[in-house]
């Protein structure tokens, strides 16, 4: 039996984060029967603290962690790692990896790994992106993040990176090229859907298929959403944008309102977050386009899922997206007009040019990017360190 810890995300489950959706489809895409799961489940509820849950191949333990903003993660990801040494020891688990999920706990790593490494636990740590380099961080955390990255890779036994570019980073940065791998993000191209559901939200919200641009993603200024606003202002492009993110009234999005003005552009509507992935997905295939700003991180989780279901897709012109993108997409950069260039001339595109560029990034996904080819290439490096 292959037992497998994955530390660093809120638990099984499909939320808006990158990490809960990867945690549930590498759960649920695994075909060898004998591997065992045990995932920690964030939760604020003092009540539900280890409580035990078991179902098929996955143990998971809710944790109680009290919610505390940023510190959050960092707390409850020393809780998880702590429990599970005590949980390996006290159950002589054998065969057994610590997948860690960013780089959270720093200069703790040599003392938690020591104890694993005398266990027999071998680690695996993904990075995500180049967390200390992005931009709503404070200097003081991008100094913290930039340490702890460092003890992260210095001791984990394998560092998988999602991206080419970061392995590339983490190669040159930390000289370890034999403990690296670059395994992608996921996604799916045959999602089912309930359309009749999905078409009620559609005229709910007065949503015209094949006539709107979208943006999918995170309310932080690092994924360019002032530069998105301010360039569809400028465009010539009668349909709508519609935002769908986790905007709230905060310091950045009355900063927008001020600067842009978007609210005397009807065009321009924010839908706030949609958790609902059949939904997303729907709306996904019937938009006329997707704008990614996204300048920092690896594969992107919405990036991937605008490629399988959109035809037409801008991206910011960085290392990360074109890596993914390549020639099926349009690029932007920061440069005045740049986007409100691309999204003029993706208006003017004949049905003929907006198919090809579809079926371009069809083929990408399905080269790349499946769960199940992900999934498989994780359990490669997994099998590789229990020497099997």
């Amino acid at each position: 039996m292959k037992n497998i810890i994955i530390i660093g995300s809120r638990g099984y489950k499909y939320n808006y984060g990158g990490w809960e959706t990867f945690v549930t489809e590498l759960v649920n895409n695994t075909k060898d029967k004998n591997v065992k799961y045990y995932i920690p489940y964030l939760t604020h509820d003092k009540s539900e603290d280890k409580k035990i849950t078991n179902t098929n191949n996955l143990e998971q333990v809710n944790l109680y962690t009290k919610s505390m903003g940023f510190p959050t993660m960092f707390v409850f990801t020393i809780k998880s790692i702590k429990y599970y040494i005590k949980y390996v020891k006290e159950n002589n688990m054998k065969n057994t990896v610590m997948l860690i999920l960013g780089s959270k706990i720093g200069p703790l790593m040599p003392k938690y790994y020591n104890q694993l490494k005398r266990l027999g636990v071998k680690v695996v740590m993904n990075p995500d992106g180049i967390e200390w380099k992005r931009d709503k961080w404070a200097w003081w955390i991008k100094k913290c993040f930039k340490i702890s990255e460092r003890f992260h890779v210095k001791y984990a036994d394998h560092v998988v990176c999602d991206s080419k570019a970061i392995k590339k980073y983490i190669d040159e940065e930390y000289k370890i090229k034999d403990k690296t791998s670059f395994i992608a993000y996921g996604t799916y191209l045959d999602k089912k859907i309930d359309e009749k559901r999905c078409k009620e939200f559609f005229k709910e919200h007065d949503i015209k298929p094949n006539n709107y641009y979208i943006y999918v993603g995170r309310f932080i200024p690092e994924n360019n959403i002032e530069t998105i606003i301010k360039e569809y202002m400028k465009s010539n492009t009668d349909k709508k944008l519609y935002l769908i993110t986790n905007y709230a009234e905060n310091k950045f999005y009355k900063y927008l309102k001020e600067v842009t003005h978007y609210e005397d552009d009807d065009r321009i509507v924010f839908l706030g977050p949609i958790y609902d992935q059949e939904l997303l997905s729907y709306i996904r295939r019937n938009a006329y386009g997707y704008i990614h700003g996204h300048s920092a991180g690896g594969t992107n989780p919405s990036l991937l899922e605008a490629l399988g279901s959109t035809k037409i897709n801008i991206l910011f012109d960085v290392a990360y997206n074109k890596e993914v993108g390549g020639s099926s997409c349009l690029y932007f950069s920061k440069v005045s007009n740049s986007l409100s260039h691309e999204i003029n001339l993706a208006d003017k595109l004949t049905k003929k040019e907006i198919d090809n560029l579809g079926k371009e990034c069809i083929e990408r996904i399905k080269k790349y990017y499946t769960w199940p080819y992900i999934v498989d290439e994780y359990f490669k490096v997994f099998d590789r360190l229990l020497g099997e």
